[in-house]
């Protein structure tokens, strides 16, 4: 259907000449804004995902949009939810954000509960692999997602403007609709947007049980995935005022979703988040600052968990998160910025499978960030943040959390250094030291209780101590004109890794089978497991390229690879941690001419044999998909219409990250077809 800029590196292509759509664009001209000194080169391995790369990936959750980028595995659990996860990091270890700011949910708390956000109403998606936890906490050790979507114009709007899509089809027959409208006079601008997503239960090629789960008498269900469909709506009003040297403005947004557990057949989740934004920002000052900025956002989450007509769990999750970063006038070649951050959230669980204590947490950090324009090849980075984490737990007299009676507090401190030296025109070499604190999340420490959607009973450490990591990334970059990309390869070493780990143990609770593990029990129990913390290592290498092949009267073609392997270690156990994505390999065919555009594309996955001795390995597979779309004009608008079609060959495919590898296959073929349309 469309263009989408991915990159990797002439090693990559001696490393996978096979494989599928990723759009990363490693070495983009763009402003990543994880970086608020502005530069568009970044230390860290950055991916952007904007325009038509993004309407190319969209899907209907976070993620499985970015489930093809280099390094990003998702967590897939149904098409109504799913989470990226990177590095073969997941849960509070990976930040999501809406505008650089955190918008509270429970999605890391479960793979069963959705991220509150479709992707068809995000504008730009930014993706910082590594640790992050520099600017935006801890809990970003693993990296950053943060979605823009200008429901608070930061630059001035001068008329009406606005964009609308139609979409059909895909292996859950999704009927989606959007549209977005922005109008303005130079000073106040004003944004709308709704959308809406409806989908039936999920095609699958074979049965939904894998062979190593599936019972001869009752195989489950074939060529359809149980209680998978569901629908969400969504929509925005948002404003701001602008002059000469900055901006404020106010939003607000609804989401409202209800989808089935795949886990839990006749389980559905309803859900609902209300998100206030407030963002502003002062430039061109005098004083020691030159430029400060404000960000901020309260949210009011909930959802149900619906058996029978029934709740049965309330999860409940308000807060508020702001954040100030104030750029101080340049000292010589050093430029830098000085920030604050000040979060609360008050978290609660109530029913029959409440399985964590309410809790509130207070945060609040400072961070410096310090860039050094050495010479005209070299450029130097050192950052520092120190951050205090108060997690206060009440369990309401309940016998179950008789140990969550006391307050936690932890202050974590991270320090980062970062270099980028350009060898010549074309090569450039990044490289990235650092070292990470992370505080326990209240469910590490407090979790007590059945977790149906895991298939586990979960059993929290009040006495764990901060999580802390090592790491560091190297990576060559190129642009020659004809290839453009990177290959690189990053390691991390946990001293305290808080994993959640199999005891050996049955505790009484509910026993779905369903996580694709080997349970060799009866139906008297499940299996527990405790959050502990061990040592770990992760280590592996990522590597895109974009080759323009030819350009002539036939075209434009291009070719574009990428790959990425990751290995995850538990260094106490000697095992391998779960749910590692294996040795992707991707690659795809574009050709444009004129107003036609065209791609074909292959994905590789190898089997995954490293996992945990109570994991079931998953198989390798390798997919092909192809798009094809013609843009055309009506009057002062602009149109796209395209056919997408994946995995066409209509093979089975399990994701090795995915918890639910043995009873939720990814979807099977698919054609879909859209309409867009701007003006």
């Amino acid at each position: 259907m469309v263009h989408s800029p991915l990159r990797l590196s002439p090693l990559a292509l001696a490393l996978c000449m096979v494989t599928s759509y990723s759009q990363g664009v490693e070495l983009s001209p763009q402003v990543i804004t994880a970086n608020p000194l502005g530069s568009a080169q970044l230390a860290s391995p950055s991916t952007v995902l904007e325009g038509t790369d993004l309407l190319q990936q969209q899907h209907s959750s976070l993620g499985e949009t970015l489930n093809r980028q280099p390094g990003v595995a998702s967590t897939w659990f149904g098409p109504g939810a799913s989470r990226p996860i990177i590095r073969g990091l997941d849960g509070d270890r990976i930040r999501l954000l809406r505008n650089g700011v955190g918008a509270l949910d429970a999605s890391s708390l479960s793979y069963d509960h959705a991220v509150p956000l479709d992707p068809v109403t995000v504008e730009r998606i930014e993706i910082v692999r590594g640790p992050a936890a520099l600017l935006y906490g801890g809990n970003a050790i693993g990296g950053v997602v943060n979605t823009f979507d200008n429901r608070i114009p930061d630059t001035p709007i001068d008329g009406i403007q606005g964009a609308g899509e139609l979409r059909y089809g895909g292996a859950d027959t999704t009927r989606s609709s959007a549209g977005k409208l922005e109008a303005g006079n130079g000073a106040f601008a004003l944004h709308v947007d709704a959308n809406a997503r409806q989908y039936n239960d999920l095609r699958i090629p074979g049965f939904a049980r894998s062979a190593q789960v599936r019972d001869a008498d009752t195989p489950g269900s074939k060529h359809r995935l149980e209680n998978s469909d569901g629908r969400q709506d969504g929509g925005a009003l948002g404003g701001a005022y602008h002059w000469d040297h900055g901006y404020a403005g106010l939003s607000y947004s609804r989401y409202d979703s209800n989808y089935g557990s795949v886990a839990e057949p006749g389980v559905r989740l309803d859900m609902e988040q209300d998100h206030y934004a407030f963002a502003s920002q002062f430039r061109d000052l005098d004083g020691p600052f030159s430029s400060v900025k404000l960000d901020a956002g309260y949210t009011d989450y909930q959802h149900r968990e619906i058996e029978e007509g029934e709740v049965h769990t309330t999860f409940k999750n308000k807060g508020y998160e702001a954040r100030v970063e104030a750029r101080h006038q340049p000292l010589g070649p050093v430029e830098g910025v000085l920030g604050a951050q000040v979060s609360r959230n008050e978290f609660s669980a109530l029913g029959e499978e409440a399985f964590v204590p309410h809790t509130d947490t207070d945060t609040f950090a400072l961070f410096l960030l310090e860039q050094w324009h050495a010479t005209d090849r070299l450029d130097l980075s050192l950052g520092a943040r120190m951050e205090h984490t108060r997690v206060d737990p009440d369990g309401k007299g309940n016998a179950q959390f008789a140990e969550a009676d006391s307050a936690s507090s932890f202050n974590a401190f991270s320090l980062s250094s970062g270099a980028v030296y350009q060898l010549d025109s074309i090569w450039s070499l990044a490289a990235n030291l650092g070292y990470t604190e992370r505080a326990p999340t209240f469910y590490e420490l407090y979790a007590n209780g059945a977790h149906v959607a895991t298939g586990a009973y979960e059993v929290g450490d009040a006495s764990l101590s901060k999580e802390k990591a090592f790491s560091g990334d190297l990576a060559l970059r190129f642009d020659n004109g004809t290839h453009k990309g990177s290959v690189g390869v990053f390691y991390s070493h946990f001293r305290n890794y808080i994993g959640l780990i199999g005891t050996g143990n049955l505790r009484e609770g509910h026993d779905h089978e369903h996580e694709g593990e080997d349970h060799d029990h009866d139906h008297d129990g499940i299996p527990e497991y405790q959050y502990q913390g061990v040592r770990a290592r992760f280590y592996g290498i990522e590597a895109q390229d974009r080759w323009q092949l030819a350009q002539n009267r036939y075209g434009s073609f291009a070719l574009e690879l990428s790959g990425d392997y990751t290995r995850a270690k538990n260094l106490d156990s000697g095992e391998p941690l779960p749910r590692i994505a294996p040795l992707r390999l991707n690659s795809g065919l574009v050709w444009e001419l004129d107003r036609w555009q065209a791609r074909v594309d292959v994905e590789h996955a190898a089997a995954q044999h490293r996992k945990p001795a109570n994991e079931t390995r998953t198989d390798g597979y390798t997919t092909l998909g192809a798009s094809v779309g013609y843009r055309f004009d009506v009057g002062h608008s602009q149109w796209l219409a395209f056919v997408r079609g994946e995995n066409l060959t209509d093979q089975t495919v399990r994701y090795a990250s995915s918890i639910l590898r043995d009873i939720a296959p990814a979807p099977g073929r698919s054609v879909e077809v859209g309409l867009r349309t701007t003006f």
